[in-house]
């Protein structure tokens, strides 16, 4: 299989991953508010996966598939975890209705059928 067609699937399958944790967080009474937000060129901050509200926390969700959870937890870099930050600053920026929530980071992860839902990630 060529590079672009693995990229492809790969593609497919974290967007599906994205839909069955929006559907998990769902159930768990979270309220969505943006989807697969992108901040624009030249942030420095890229796409968010998930934007939700969940009681007087605003939530940042990144929703990693990988082949084991040890994988899942070396995505998130120092790096990751700044353009996380740019992210949440530029989308208060530009709904500041959202200001008087306090922020919080969570990660999803998947490997095969598992998903594991960690809260409050340390961002720098």
């Amino acid at each position: 299989m060529d590079r672009k067609t693995q990229g492809l699937i790969s593609y497919k399958k974290g967007h599906f991953s994205e839909k069955i944790a929006l559907l998990y967080l769902l159930f768990k009474g979270y309220i969505p508010i943006k989807t697969n937000w992108k901040t624009g060129r030249y942030t420095g901050a890229g796409e968010v996966d998930l934007i939700c509200r969940k009681g007087k926390h605003l939530v940042f969700v990144e929703v990693k598939k990988r082949t084991s959870f040890d994988a899942c937890a070396d995505s998130l870099t120092p790096k990751f975890q700044k353009r996380q930050l740019k992210a949440a600053d530029f989308f208060l920026n530009h709904f500041p209705k959202y200001s008087h929530l306090s922020l919080r980071f969570d990660t999803i992860w998947f490997v095969g059928l598992r998903i594991k839902h960690i809260k409050d990630i340390e961002v720098w």
